[in-house]
Protein backbone atom coordinates (compact mmCIF):
# COMPACT_ATOMS: atom_id res chain seq x y z
CA UNK A 1 0.00 0.00 0.00
CA UNK A 2 1.34 3.24 -0.93
CA UNK A 3 1.30 5.37 2.31
CA UNK A 4 2.22 8.93 0.76
CA UNK A 5 0.26 11.26 1.33
CA UNK A 6 -2.56 9.62 3.08
CA UNK A 7 -4.88 11.63 4.84
CA UNK A 8 -5.17 11.96 8.47
CA UNK A 9 -8.56 10.06 8.83
CA UNK A 10 -6.87 7.34 6.30
CA UNK A 11 -3.87 7.14 9.15
CA UNK A 12 -6.11 6.56 12.05
CA UNK A 13 -8.22 3.77 10.34
CA UNK A 14 -4.68 2.11 9.60
CA UNK A 15 -3.63 2.53 12.91
CA UNK A 16 -7.17 1.06 14.29
CA UNK A 17 -6.74 -1.99 11.75
CA UNK A 18 -3.25 -2.66 12.63
CA UNK A 19 -4.12 -2.64 16.10
CA UNK A 20 -6.61 -5.50 15.48
CA UNK A 21 -4.26 -7.51 13.92
CA UNK A 22 -1.41 -7.19 16.92
CA UNK A 23 -4.20 -7.96 19.64
CA UNK A 24 -4.65 -11.64 17.75
CA UNK A 25 -0.80 -12.51 16.53
CA UNK A 26 1.95 -14.33 18.25
CA UNK A 27 4.69 -12.30 16.51
CA UNK A 28 4.83 -9.12 15.28
CA UNK A 29 3.51 -8.57 11.46
CA UNK A 30 5.00 -5.09 10.45
CA UNK A 31 7.20 -5.58 6.70
CA UNK A 32 10.83 -5.43 8.17
CA UNK A 33 12.57 -7.93 5.22
CA UNK A 34 15.59 -6.90 3.44
CA UNK A 35 13.48 -5.38 0.52
CA UNK A 36 12.05 -3.18 2.68
CA UNK A 37 15.30 -2.07 4.34
CA UNK A 38 16.67 -1.24 0.77
CA UNK A 39 13.78 0.42 -0.02
CA UNK A 40 13.53 2.67 2.59
CA UNK A 41 17.92 3.34 1.90
CA UNK A 42 17.61 4.37 -1.45
CA UNK A 43 14.48 6.44 -1.54
CA UNK A 44 13.93 7.49 2.44
CA UNK A 45 11.34 7.24 4.83
CA UNK A 46 7.37 7.92 4.05
CA UNK A 47 5.88 7.51 7.76
CA UNK A 48 2.04 7.48 7.83
CA UNK A 49 1.34 8.72 11.55
CA UNK A 50 3.74 10.40 14.29
CA UNK A 51 3.74 8.74 17.25
CA UNK A 52 4.41 9.84 20.43
CA UNK A 53 4.79 7.44 23.10
CA UNK A 54 6.42 6.58 26.88
CA UNK A 55 9.71 4.88 26.97
CA UNK A 56 7.80 2.23 28.40
CA UNK A 57 9.64 -1.05 27.42
CA UNK A 58 5.81 -2.75 27.29
CA UNK A 59 4.55 0.41 24.89
CA UNK A 60 6.13 -0.61 21.31
CA UNK A 61 4.03 1.59 18.94
CA UNK A 62 5.24 -0.36 15.49
CA UNK A 63 4.21 -3.72 17.22
CA UNK A 64 0.96 -2.19 18.63
CA UNK A 65 -0.47 -0.88 15.48
CA UNK A 66 1.44 -3.42 13.04
CA UNK A 67 3.57 -1.72 11.47
CA UNK A 68 7.02 -1.94 9.31
CA UNK A 69 9.71 -0.22 8.87
CA UNK A 70 9.39 3.30 7.50
CA UNK A 71 5.71 3.28 8.57
CA UNK A 72 5.99 5.34 12.09
CA UNK A 73 7.65 8.42 13.33
CA UNK A 74 7.79 7.60 16.71
CA UNK A 75 8.91 10.02 19.41
CA UNK A 76 9.18 8.19 22.75
CA UNK A 77 9.73 9.48 26.22
CA UNK A 78 9.16 8.92 29.54
CA UNK A 79 5.16 10.32 30.02
CA UNK A 80 4.88 10.94 26.79
CA UNK A 81 5.69 14.98 27.65
CA UNK A 82 6.19 17.55 25.65
CA UNK A 83 8.74 19.69 25.69
CA UNK A 84 10.76 21.85 22.38
CA UNK A 85 12.43 18.69 21.65
CA UNK A 86 9.37 16.99 20.79
CA UNK A 87 8.14 19.57 19.03
CA UNK A 88 10.63 19.76 17.03
CA UNK A 89 10.94 16.39 15.94
CA UNK A 90 7.13 16.67 15.39
CA UNK A 91 7.69 19.69 13.23
CA UNK A 92 10.39 18.33 11.06
CA UNK A 93 8.04 14.65 10.70
CA UNK A 94 5.01 17.25 9.71
CA UNK A 95 6.61 19.80 7.79
CA UNK A 96 9.49 17.86 5.74
CA UNK A 97 8.23 14.15 5.41
CA UNK A 98 4.66 14.94 5.01
CA UNK A 99 2.60 13.60 7.82
CA UNK A 100 -1.09 14.17 8.26
CA UNK A 101 -1.32 12.56 11.84
CA UNK A 102 -0.01 12.77 15.11
CA UNK A 103 -1.04 10.61 17.57
CA UNK A 104 -0.03 11.23 21.65
CA UNK A 105 -0.22 7.51 22.76
CA UNK A 106 -0.45 7.78 26.48
CA UNK A 107 -0.96 4.09 28.56
CA UNK A 108 -2.27 2.29 31.76
CA UNK A 109 -0.14 1.54 34.38
CA UNK A 110 2.72 4.33 33.48
CA UNK A 111 5.07 4.49 36.01
CA UNK A 112 5.56 8.14 35.02
CA UNK A 113 2.04 9.36 35.65
CA UNK A 114 2.35 6.93 38.70
CA UNK A 115 5.19 9.23 39.95
CA UNK A 116 3.39 12.22 39.52
CA UNK A 117 0.60 11.54 41.08
CA UNK A 118 1.28 9.23 44.70
CA UNK A 119 5.21 10.26 44.97
CA UNK A 120 7.25 13.53 44.74
CA UNK A 121 10.59 12.30 43.04
CA UNK A 122 13.90 14.38 42.75
CA UNK A 123 16.66 14.33 40.05
CA UNK A 124 16.00 14.62 36.40
CA UNK A 125 12.86 12.71 36.49
CA UNK A 126 10.70 15.69 38.26
CA UNK A 127 11.01 17.28 35.04
CA UNK A 128 8.89 14.72 33.51
CA UNK A 129 6.55 14.22 36.78
CA UNK A 130 6.47 18.38 36.77
CA UNK A 131 4.81 18.25 33.33
CA UNK A 132 2.52 15.37 34.06
CA UNK A 133 1.47 17.27 37.36
CA UNK A 134 0.62 20.17 35.61
CA UNK A 135 -1.44 17.72 32.94
CA UNK A 136 -3.64 16.29 36.23
CA UNK A 137 -3.31 18.39 38.80
CA UNK A 138 -5.16 16.62 41.93
CA UNK A 139 -6.67 13.61 39.69
CA UNK A 140 -6.37 10.70 41.75
CA UNK A 141 -7.51 7.90 39.15
CA UNK A 142 -4.50 6.50 37.59
CA UNK A 143 -6.57 6.00 33.86
CA UNK A 144 -8.18 9.16 34.47
CA UNK A 145 -4.78 11.09 34.81
CA UNK A 146 -3.45 9.08 32.20
CA UNK A 147 -6.19 10.43 29.99
CA UNK A 148 -5.60 14.43 31.17
CA UNK A 149 -1.80 13.95 30.62
CA UNK A 150 -2.43 12.69 27.10
CA UNK A 151 -4.89 15.90 26.15
CA UNK A 152 -2.57 18.17 27.83
CA UNK A 153 0.26 16.74 25.26
CA UNK A 154 -2.02 17.69 22.77
CA UNK A 155 -2.89 20.97 23.60
CA UNK A 156 0.87 21.80 23.90
CA UNK A 157 1.25 20.14 20.08
CA UNK A 158 -2.04 22.39 19.29
CA UNK A 159 -0.78 25.12 20.18
CA UNK A 160 2.57 25.39 18.64
CA UNK A 161 2.97 28.29 16.05
CA UNK A 162 4.31 25.44 13.34
CA UNK A 163 2.03 22.53 14.09
CA UNK A 164 -0.94 24.56 14.53
CA UNK A 165 -0.18 26.35 10.65
CA UNK A 166 0.09 22.86 8.98
CA UNK A 167 -4.10 22.51 10.26
CA UNK A 168 -4.95 24.06 7.55
CA UNK A 169 -3.28 21.23 5.10
CA UNK A 170 -5.19 18.05 6.61
CA UNK A 171 -2.99 17.53 10.05
CA UNK A 172 -4.82 16.14 12.83
CA UNK A 173 -3.39 15.97 16.28
CA UNK A 174 -5.39 12.97 18.56
CA UNK A 175 -5.20 10.97 21.99
CA UNK A 176 -5.52 7.19 22.51
CA UNK A 177 -4.98 5.17 25.65
CA UNK A 178 -3.02 1.56 25.62
CA UNK A 179 -3.96 -1.10 27.56
CA UNK A 180 -0.87 -3.54 28.51
CA UNK A 181 -2.77 -6.09 30.11
CA UNK A 182 -4.64 -6.64 26.43
CA UNK A 183 -2.78 -4.71 23.62
CA UNK A 184 -6.26 -2.81 22.77
CA UNK A 185 -5.55 1.06 21.96
CA UNK A 186 -8.58 2.94 23.18
CA UNK A 187 -8.84 6.41 20.80
CA UNK A 188 -11.74 7.93 22.71
CA UNK A 189 -10.39 10.02 25.59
Amino acid sequence: MNIENISADEAIERLKQGNRKYITAEKSSGDISLCRREETALHGQVPYAVVISCSDSRVIPESIFSAGIGELFVIRVAGNVMDDHQLGSVEYAVSHLGVKLVLVLGHDKCGAVDAAVNHDPDGYIKFITDEIRKAVGDEKDEYKACCLNVKHSIGIIESSFEIHREEEHGLKVIGAVYRISDGTVCFDL
